[in-house]
């Protein structure tokens, strides 16, 4: 049986980013934010080093709320609030 969400927040999207280059895969990410309503939240997986030390730092100086990069298996995972 699935159990219902209690919470108003909608789960967060999820974007694919591995095997992208940065800069591109931020190109990729700030079109999707920006399709995102206020307070949700889009998780990127991550696997160029670079962009998992970019990314955050483009987002923060753009005024989004970014979770700390957490690694798994080679792959990171990324949150950030719009």
């Amino acid at each position: 049986m699935r159990r219902e969400q209690t919470s108003k927040t909608p789960p967060p999207d999820e974007l694919d980013l591995r095997g992208v280059p940065c800069p591109l895969s931020w190109a990729k990410a700030k079109v999707r934010l920006e399709e995102l309503g206020r307070d949700q939240t889009l998780v990127l997986l991550l696997d160029d080093p670079r962009g998992v030390r970019d990314i955050p730092r483009a987002a923060e100086a753009e005024g989004y709320a970014v979770d700390a990069p957490r690694e798994s298996a080679g792959v990171w995972r990324l949150a950030i609030t719009r």
